[in-house]
This record gives structure tokens, sequence and C-alpha cells, in this order.
């Protein structure tokens, strides 16, 4: 997924202020399940949704105002009821490694009781 910094997005110094950065993060995790034919919405249908459980992030480089940057989701395990991805941003231009994450996000019911991925999504999400 690919993102261009705009002055909201940056604290007084035109830096991207650390916290965006999860947001990008969890853009890019909703193209990859998009990107399968996935959506929230198909979750929802089947009373399931997702709730982050662990997030490690490690800013090793800055964004600026001005600069493209490209987010990258990937699937690095699925469990029964939990998808962990492993997830870096680049600065488009220069190639620099900006940040690295890993994220584990769990599925629950609408009532926020653990959830089981139905097989066919999970199918769908592996690939």
């Amino acid at each position: 997924m690919e993102k261009r910094i705009y002055y909201h997005d940056t604290d007084a110094g035109g830096i991207v202020y650390y916290g965006n950065y999860l947001k990008y993060l969890e853009e890019a995790r909703t193209e990859f399940l998009e990107k399968r034919g996935l959506s929230v919405e198909i979750f929802k249908e089947r009373g399931l949704m997702y709730a982050v459980r662990y997030c490690n992030v490690n800013y090793r480089s800055p964004a600026r105002y001005g600069d493209t940057i490209i987010i990258d989701a990937s699937l690095k395990k699925a469990t029964a009821a939990q998808l962990i991805f492993t997830q870096k941003i680049h600065n488009r231009e220069t190639q620099r490694l900006l940040v690295e994450a890993e994220v584990s996000i769990v599925c629950i019911t609408v009532d926020f009781k653990p959830g089981i991925i139905p097989d066919d999504l999970k199918e769908q999400i592996s690939r």
C-alpha cells in the first residue's frame, strides 16, 4: 500500500507522529484482506470481529512531510483464532526501512468472546 505523508500526519517538527504508524499498519492489513476478496463486512456477517492482541513496533527512521511511504503486510501465521502479521514501512524514494512491526489480531464474536476463524475464510486469507 502506498501513502503520501501530509501535514496532518506530522508533529511540529514535520516528522510523522509515531502513533500514526499504527493507523498505516491497520490500513495495510485491511488491504491485505481485501486483495484476497475479504472485507470487514464478510466477517461481521458471520458474527466475527478482530481485535489487536499484540503489537510490537520498531521505529527505525522517520517519515517526513511530503514523503511517500510503502506499507507492506504479510501473514506470518494463522491459527484457529489468531492471525499474526509481519509488516514493514519503507520510504518509496530511498527504500529506507522506516518501521518494522509484528501484529497479532484475534478473532472474537460480537459479544467479545473468543471466536474461531471459519476454515473457508482462513483458506482465503492464507492465499
